[in-house]
C-alpha cells in the first residue's frame, strides 16, 4: 500500500510538469502561426496598397487629361473673342490658368502614383517575405532550445526522486536492522554490527548521490526558468523587430512621398490630409510590435513559473555546499564563472554587431528612389532608364546581402544572450551556495575566538547598561564615550562593506541578528570587529539605536524652530538659521550629529548604486531622530521632517562646526589601504587592516595626493608595502572599492 501512494505521488508530480510543458509547446506553435498570420497580413496590406496605387494613377491620369481637354476648350473659345478688361474677364482668365496647373499637378501625381511609388513597395514585399520566413527560423530554433532546457530538467527532476527513494528506502533497512540489534542476544551482536555498518556505508553514499541530484535538478530549474524568461521577454520581440526590419520605414517613404504630393495639388483638402498625415507619422515598428502582442497575449504571455517540486519527506529547496560537496561546488562555480565572462563579451560584442548591420540593412532599403529628380530616371528618357537598370540591379543585390547579414548577427546574438541568461542563472545559485559554505566553516573557525572577546569585554558591561532606550548624553558622560560605540562600529562597517548596497537603510534586516547585535553592543561588545553580519541587519541596529532613545537627537522643544527654518527657500539663509538652533544644544550631541550627518552625506553620494538619494535617507532616519510634542506629530509632520533632515544631510558642513570650533571625532574618508607582504600572505581581515587617511578640509573635499601607479593601479614603497589608490566619488563609481570610515580623536 506504501509503494503505491508513493508511486501515485510520483505520478502526479509527473503530470504537472508533463502538464505544463504541454501547455508551453502548444503555446509555442500558437506563436509560429501567429508569426505566419502576421507575415500573410503585411504581405496583403503591401499588394493592397500598390494596387490602390496603381488604381489611384490611372484615376489621376484620366482626371488630368479631362482637365486638359477642358482648359483647352474655352482657352479656344477666348482667343476667337477680342480681349477684355473686365474683372470678370479676368477671373475667367485666372480660373482657366488654375485648371491647366491643376491639370499639370495631377499629371504629375499620376506618375507618381504609377511608378515611383509602387516599385519600393514590389522590393518591401520581396524583402519581407524572405526575412520573415528567416526569423522563423530562428524562432523554431530557439523554441528547440528552450524544450531541451524543459527536458533537461524532467531529466533531472526524475533522477533526483530516484535516489532520494533509494535514499528512504536504505534508511528504513537501517532503522530495521537497528532495532533487530536491540531484540537480538549477545551471540548475534557481532553480525548485526557489521550489517549495520555495511548499511549505514550505504546510506551515506546513496544520500551524497541524492544531494548531487537535488543539485542538479535545482541549477537546472533555476536554468529554464530563467530560459523561459529571456525567451518570452526579450528573443520574441528582438524577433518580431527581425522580422519588420524595412517594413515600416518603407511604407512611411512611400507615404510621405504620396502626401508631398498631394500638398501640392490639393491644398483645398488639407484637413482630410493632415489626418493622414498623422496616421502616417505614426508608423512605429515597436508599436505595432507591442500591439501585435497584446492582441495575441495567451500565445505571448510568459507561462507559470517552473516550481520546485520536492519528494516526499524532503524539506531542502536550496543547492547544497555543505560538506563533500562544497569542492564540487567551487569548481564547477570556477568553471561558469570563466565560460560565463567569455560568452558574456562574446554577446556584446554581437549585439554591437547586430546594431550595425541593422542599420546597413536600413539604409540599403532607403535607396529606393521615390521622386523623378531624386537621382531616379525620367520615364521620357530611354537612355537614362539604360543607365539606371544596373544601378537597381546591383541596390537589390547589396540588400540581400545585408538581410543575409543582419540574419546571421541576429542569430549570434539570441543564441549568446540566451545562453548567458542560462548561465547567469546557474552561477548565482552555486555562489550562494558555496558563500553559504564558506560562512557555516567561518563561524566555526571564530566561535572560541569570540569567546574570548565576550570574557574581554565583561569589564565595560557597567558602562552600557543604558545604551539602548536610555538617554545618549548621560551615556557619554557616564562612559567616556565621544560617539556610542553602536553609532561608531555601525558606520564603520557600512563604511567598508556597504557603501554600494543597493537599498541600505531601506530594505529591513533580520530581526534575529538585529536583535543579537543588540545584546551585543548592550553587553559591551563590538561584534562587528571580528564576525561579519548581514548589511541590512547592522543597518537596521543604527537606526534602532536613535529610534529608541529616550530623548530623541534633537531635543523636542527644538522640533518647531527648526521645522519653521527648514522651509526657507534660501540655502544660505536656511543653513545659517539651523545652524543657531542646533548650536544651542550640548557639544557632545553636537559632535554625535557631525559624525552621523557626515556618514549620511557619504552614502548619499553612491545613490546612482545604492539607490538611497538624499531624500530617501531622510524617510528612513528622519522620525528616529526628530519627533514632535505629541506622539502623533511623526505622522502629521512626516513630509516637513523629511525635508528638514534632507536639508541638513546635503548642507551638513554649513550647519555643523568643524574640528577647530568644536574639539572631537569626526567622520573620515579612507583614500589609501595599505598593506604589506606579510599581511597579504597571511590573509589579513578586513578589520586588521591598515589605514593611511588623508585629511578633509571645511569643504568635506580631500587634498589630493597623487602616486605613480603600476599596472595594477598601485605603488611598491621604499617600506616594502603595497600602496593601493582608490578614488572616491560617485564621478568613479567605475572603479572605486568602499572606503570604511574612521574616527580621528584629538
Amino acid at each position: 500500500m506504501t509503494s503505491h501512494v508513493k508511486l501515485w505521488k510520483d505520478r502526479v508530480g509527473l503530470v504537472d510538469y508533463d502538464t505544463q510543458i504541454k501547455e508551453v509547446r502548444c503555446q509555442l506553435a500558437d506563436q509560429l502561426k501567429v508569426l505566419d498570420l502576421q507575415l500573410e497580413q503585411k504581405s496583403q496590406q503591401l499588394q493592397d496598397l500598390t494596387d490602390y496605387l496603381r488604381r489611384r494613377g490611372e484615376i489621376e491620369n484620366e482626371y488630368a487629361r479631362s482637365l486638359d481637354k477642358l482648359a483647352e476648350r474655352f482657352t479656344s473659345r477666348i482667343k476667337r473673342k477680342e480681349p477684355s478688361s473686365h474683372s470678370v474677364a479676368k477671373v475667367w482668365l485666372a480660373l482657366l490658368s488654375q485648371t491647366r496647373q491643376e491639370s499639370r499637378d495631377h499629371n504629375g501625381l499620376s506618375e507618381s502614383c504609377s511608378n515611383f511609388l509602387i516599385q519600393p513597395l514590389t522590393h518591401c514585399l520581396e524583402y519581407t517575405q524572405r526575412l520573415a520566413k528567416k526569423s522563423k527560423d530562428i524562432c523554431s530554433q530557439l523554441q528547440d532550445g528552450l524544450l531541451k532546457v524543459t527536458t533537461e530538467l524532467q531529466t533531472a527532476w526524475r533522477t533526483y526522486y530516484q535516489y532520494h527513494s533509494d535514499y528512504v528506502c536504505a534508511e528504513g533497512k537501517l532503522k530495521e536492522a537497528e532495532k533487530q540489534e536491540e531484540k537480538q542476544k549477545q551471540s548475534a551482536a557481532k553480525k548485526l554490527e557489521r550489517l549495520i555498518e555495511k548499511r549505514q556505508g550505504k546510506v551515506q553514499e546513496i544520500n551524497l548521490k541524492c544531494i548531487k541530484a537535488r543539485n542538479d535538478y535545482l541549477i537546472n530549474l533555476g536554468a529554464a526558468n530563467a530560459s523561459m524568461n529571456k525567451y518570452y521577454f526579450q528573443d520574441i520581440s528582438t524577433l518580431i523587430d527581425c522580422a519588420d526590419v524595412g517594413y515600416h520605414q518603407t511604407l512611411s517613404r512611400v507615404m510621405q512621398a504620396y502626401l508631398s504630393r498631394r500638398w501640392r495639388t490639393q491644398k483645398n483638402l488639407s484637413t482630410g490630409l493632415q489626418q493622414l498625415q498623422g496616421v502616417v507619422s505614426g508608423l512605429e515598428q515597436s508599436q505595432d510590435r507591442d500591439l501585435l502582442l497584446r492582441d495575441n497575449y495567451n500565445s505571448f504571455s510568459l507561462p507559470l513559473r517552473f516550481t520546485y517540486q520536492p519528494h516526499d519527506g524532503d524539506q531542502v529547496s536550496e543547492v547544497s555546499g555543505e560538506c563533500e560537496m562544497r569542492c564540487e561546488l567551487e569548481t564547477r562555480l570556477k568553471q561558469i564563472q570563466t565560460r560565463l565572462k567569455a560568452v558574456t563579451l562574446e554577446t556584446e560584442e554581437a549585439s554591437k554587431n547586430m546594431s550595425a548591420a541593422q542599420c546597413s540593412l536600413l539604409e540599403s532599403v532607403a535607396d529606393d528612389d521615390l521622386e523623378p529628380g531624386g537621382g531616379g530616371s525620367c520615364p521620357d528618357d530611354g537612355t537614362e532608364n539604360q543607365t539606371v537598370k544596373p544601378s537597381v540591379a546591383r541596390r537589390r543585390a547589396n540588400l540581400q546581402e545585408m538581410e543575409n547579414l543582419y540574419i546571421t548577427r541576429v542569430k549570434e546574438y539570441l543564441v549568446g544572450s540566451s545562453l548567458v541568461s542560462k548561465l547567469q542563472a546557474k552561477h548565482d545559485l552555486l555562489k550562494v551556495a558555496v558563500e553559504k559554505g564558506i560562512t557555516s566553516a567561518f563561524l566555526t573557525q571564530k566561535h572560541r575566538s569570540m569567546r574570548v572577546r565576550k570574557n574581554h569585554s565583561s569589564t565595560s558591561l557597567m558602562h552600557n547598561h543604558k545604551l539602548f532606550s536610555g538617554d545618549m548624553l548621560s551615556f557619554l558622560q557616564a562612559s567616556g564615550q565621544q560617539i556610542p560605540i553602536v553609532v561608531e562600529s555601525c558606520i564603520r562597517f557600512i563604511n567598508l562593506n556597504g557603501l554600494h548596497h543597493e537599498g541600505i537603510f531601506r530594505v529591513p534586516g533580520s530581526q534575529m541578528e538585529v536583535n543579537n547585535l543588540r545584546d551585543a553592543f548592550e553587553r559591551g561588545e563590538d561584534p562587528l570587529a571580528e564576525q561579519r553580519y548581514d548589511l541590512d541587519s547592522v543597518a537596521g541596529v543604527l537606526k534602532l539605536y536613535f529610534r529608541v532613545l529616550e530623548n530623541p537627537l534633537f531635543p523636542i522643544d527644538s522640533t518647531d524652530q527648526l521645522l519653521e527654518y527648514a522651509q526657507i527657500i534660501n540655502e544660505a539663509e536656511r543653513a545659517a538659521q539651523l545652524k543657531m538652533v542646533i548650536s544651542s544644544y550640548p557639544e557632545p550631541v553636537i559632535i554625535v550629529m557631525r559624525y552621523l550627518f557626515a556618514f549620511l552625506h557619504h552614502v548619499s553620494q553612491y545613490s546612482d548604486e545604492n539607490m538611497m538619494q538624499p531624500y530617501n535617507l531622510a524617510v528612513c532616519f528622519g522620525p528616529s531622530l526628530v519627533r514632535g510634542a505629541r506622539d502623533d506629530d511623526v505622522v502629521t509632520l512626516q513630509a516637513q521632517i523629511n525635508s528638514l533632515v534632507k536639508s541638513i544631510i546635503l548642507q551638513h558642513e554649513s550647519i555643523y562646526p568643524n574640528q577647530s570650533e568644536v574639539q572631537g571625532p569626526v567622520y573620515e574618508k579612507l583614500r589609501f589601504k595599505t598593506m604589506s607582504s606579510a599581511d597579504s600572505s597571511t590573509g589579513m581581515s578586513a578589520g586588521q587592516t591598515r589605514a593611511e587617511r588623508p585629511r578633509a578640509n571645511s569643504s568635506g573635499s580631500i587634498d589630493q595626493t597623487r602616486l605613480t601607479c603600476g599596472p595594477a593601479g598601485g605603488s611598491i614603497t621604499s617600506g616594502g608595502k603595497l600602496m593601493l589608490q582608490i578614488p572616491i566619488g560617485p564621478q568613479f563609481k567605475a572603479r572605486r572599492a568602499p572606503s570604511p570610515g574612521l574616527v580621528r580623536r584629538e
